[in-house]
């Protein structure tokens, strides 16, 4: 073997994994020894309280089917992103959660850069290219921005292996199609629905090119990719089928999303310089103006520069074995649909297919539709790298390279003469010039790889360019993943702190976040990230509370029943009024003191969460949520019902009835009730299709209450009511998926070729 081959094939799988962990542990030390933690945006306010909740449950032996502490109640496993079947999740149910659940985030980007070089390796037959695109899947803005979301980052770490374990099924057949079927299952419970969604767009284009072009034997390709999604459906239906409920029965329908966060029209301008255009704030987080769902979305000067030469190449390439030049260009046409999209409200597109798909406004932010493009970016770049040494190439890497150190300088001036008002002007020249350093070094390195020697260097080279590549990302802009001492996330921390009294409680009362104090959360930030933390855990910002196992109205969560929605999202959008009435019907002990934001202020004329004997009203939706917000309304006298309930109900005045008992679980309230006449028993709870109620052990009707709450009529006579979380979707699916699982495993351990 001659030096050039030694050299480009010096990345075994076993060695590239090594060096990516290493490259992993040397950018985060401090989370892998277990001495700090992430906490910054979402991972401290949503991810970790919720991953805290989910492992109570576990220990509990609960499978966690709701949550009741957060926006009175709201379905927790069919959330999906929450990962409470994702089997990895045993990481952080076992270990500790303050190390566990961010090694699980680190872990999952290894896995990603591992899974990209298996992918870049099958299509480019080159080790080095293949290493090269792996640590370019790994470090790159967007990816260490989804370091905040695990189950994001879970998600998008199976997208490589889903799309190599699909292709090989669809041609090959046989034992394969069951691997890849159990590979694209593991992304679809881990959760991330914008990335399994691009997975699959991915995918389904691969597989119409390969069919109309006959690549593989077209009567097997025609049944085996349907095969392998209907095996995934099934594999995952535990988790799908609840998710497809609760989504129907969401906020999110058609014309949901709007188009904030989408990549402005200079956004190109960031894959060169990140640094442009925006302002560090949020704890020390960089961000583009007008972005707020991801901190980069920087390649990496070196692989921008490969994945370039390769669009130049396409038509002059050599042609590896799996990466035709049809397959180029498909990944470049679908890379620049990701770039248009991505674009947002900036150009006609996007708005005018979410006219005529409407469904596309499920996916929140635009900025999401670059996900593709960072997903195909280092395979364009492997494909660049795997021909380095052929003469066409050595022709134009250089006039690529020329081309974006002029736009470096061209932006450069831009940043210096003409800025924003707001621009941090010395960052923003600083982080450029950087850049221009790093494509310097890039460029050195390529022009030794390009030519064949047998020099020390050369053998040294392919290397140096992964480290150059991984260095230039780790330093593009202020760290996207501040961490902090564990102690943060200490159990009943703010509790212990703020001494309420009367203290909010399960079953007992809830405190609520003032719609005027939610406001102020989302613009509110400390410097030091730490402290940053600590404030708002003292404000039960977002899900903390659950970190106290403090019940509260509000919550921060992807999916929420409509009707709670409606009511709750009708109150926190109106947060230059309160409507004290109501609140006293929520049960609501404490609220953020008026004009704070971090005190509280006990509440004395709370109502109990569950009373009896008031007077039916119906009214349609509308009319009651006008009703609730009046100064007479009187939730322990009164209680609104929808019209369609009226044949169900038997009372027709406010009657004599007394809660002799309740008692609130994780997924059930028990109920002691006397009652002189027929009355109605009224639970300050979210209704969901879900609950069932049980009136002494027989089925009872659950009446949708106050628009979002729940009643139970009772006759006379002294009764135990019970209501009980019964999720059937989940209960449908899990046998589909039990038997879907065996069957699967069964065919991987048959040594004769089903299919």
């Amino acid at each position: 073997m001659n030096e050039t081959n030694r050299a480009f094939n010096f990345f075994t799988p076993a060695r590239f994994g090594i060096l990516l962990g290493l490259l992993i542990f040397a950018s985060f030390p401090q989370v892998i020894l277990a001495l700090q933690t992430f906490v910054i945006r979402d991972y401290g306010f949503f991810v970790y309280p919720l991953a805290h909740f989910q492992r109570e449950c576990f220990w509990r032996g609960e499978i966690p089917l709701w949550n009741p502490y957060n926006n009175c109640g709201v379905p927790f496993l069919a959330q999906w992103n929450t990962m409470p079947l994702y089997p990895p999740s045993l990481i952080y149910l076992l270990l500790p959660l303050t190390w566990s659940l961010s090694f699980f985030s680190l872990l999952h980007l290894w896995f990603a850069g591992l899974g990209m070089y298996f992918l870049a390796r099958r299509w480019t037959n080159n080790n080095f290219a293949a290493a090269f695109a792996g640590t370019a899947f790994s470090f790159n803005g967007m990816s260490l921005n989804l370091l905040m979301w695990p189950s994001h980052m879970a998600t998008w770490s199976w997208m490589p292996w889903v799309v190599l374990a699909v292709e090989i099924a669809w041609r090959e057949g046989g034992r394969k199609i069951f691997l890849a079927a159990i590979v694209g299952a593991m992304q679809m419970l881990a959760g991330g629905p914008e990335i399994i969604f691009f997975t699959w767009i991915l995918l389904l284009a691969l597989w119409i090119q390969q069919f109309v072009f006959g690549e593989s034997p077209r009567e097997k390709m025609f049944w085996r990719f349907p095969l392998v999604i209907a095996l995934v459906i099934l594999l995952s239906a535990a988790q799908l089928l609840p998710f497809l409920d609760l989504a129907a029965h969401s906020q999110r329908e058609s014309g949901y999303a709007d188009l904030r966060c989408s990549m402005p029209g200079w956004g190109w301008i960031n894959f060169l310089v990140p640094m442009a255009f925006g302002g560090t704030w949020n704890a020390g987080v960089f961000f583009q103006y007008g972005q707020a769902w991801t901190s980069s979305y920087y390649l990496g000067i070196g692989t921008l520069w490969l994945a370039l030469l390769a669009i130049w190449l396409e038509r002059n390439s050599v042609e590896p074995k799996f990466f035709s030049r049809r397959k180029i260009r498909l990944l470049i046409a679908l890379a620049i649909v990701s770039f248009i999209f991505a674009l947002g409200e900036n150009t006609f597109v996007l708005p005018a297919v979410r006219k005529i798909l409407p469904q596309l406004s499920f996916i929140t932010y635009p900025i999401k539709y670059i996900l593709p493009a960072i997903f195909l970016a280092p395979l364009l770049a492997a494909f660049a790298l795997a021909q380095l040494q052929t003469p066409k190439i050595q022709k134009r890497f250089a006039p690529v390279g020329v081309i974006l150190l002029l736009l470096l300088a061209a932006i450069l001036f831009w940043l210096w003469r003409f800025p924003f008002p707001t621009d941090n002007v010395h960052a923003a020249l600083l982080n450029g010039f950087s850049r221009v350093v790093f494509l310097i070094f890039t460029g050195a390195i390529l022009f030794i790889l390009a030519r064949k020697t047998d020099s020390k260097i050369f053998k040294i080279a392919p290397l140096l360019l992964i480290l150059v590549a991984w260095l230039d990302v780790l330093t593009h802009e202020p760290a996207q993943n501040p961490t902090v001492t564990p102690n943060v996330y200490k159990l009943d921390l703010a509790r212990a702190d703020l001494k309420m009294n009367p203290q909010p409680e399960l079953g007992g009362s809830r405190a609520m976040v003032s719609p005027a104090a939610a406001n102020a959360f989302i613009h509110f930030t400390v410097s030091d990230p730490k402290n940053n933390f600590l404030a708002k855990r003292a404000g039960y910002c977002a899900n903390v509370n659950l970190l106290d196992d403090v019940p509260k109205v509000d919550g921060f969560f992807s999916l929420t029943p409509r009707e709670n929605d409606d009511v709750l999202g009708y109150f926190y959008r109106t947060t230059s009024a309160s409507f004290p009435r109501f609140e006293d019907f929520m049960g609501v002990s404490q609220i953020t003191a008026p004009g704070q934001m971090l005190k509280w202020r006990a509440r004395k004329t709370f109502l109990p969460l569950v009373t009896a004997g008031q007077k039916p009203v119906f009214l349609d939706d509308e009319k009651t949520l006008q009703a609730l917000t009046q100064n007479d309304f009187d939730g322990s006298k009164v209680v609104f019902l929808p019209p369609e309930m009226k044949s169900f109900v038997t009372v027709s005045n406010q009657t004599s009835a007394k809660i002799l008992d309740s008692k609130f679980g994780d997924q059930t309230v028990t109920i002691q009730v006397a009652a002189q006449e027929p009355s109605l028993v009224v639970i300050a709870q979210t209704y969901y299709r879900d609950w069932r109620a049980f009136v002494d052990g027989q089925p009872a009707k659950l009446l949708r209450a106050n628009d979002a709450f729940q009643a139970v009529q009772v006759s006379a006579g002294e009764h135990k009511i019970k209501l009980v979380y019964q999720d059937c979707a989940f209960e449908i699916g899990t046998v589909i998926s039990i038997i879907s699982w065996l069957g699967c495993l069964l065919g991987l351990i048959l040594k004769k070729k089903l299919v």
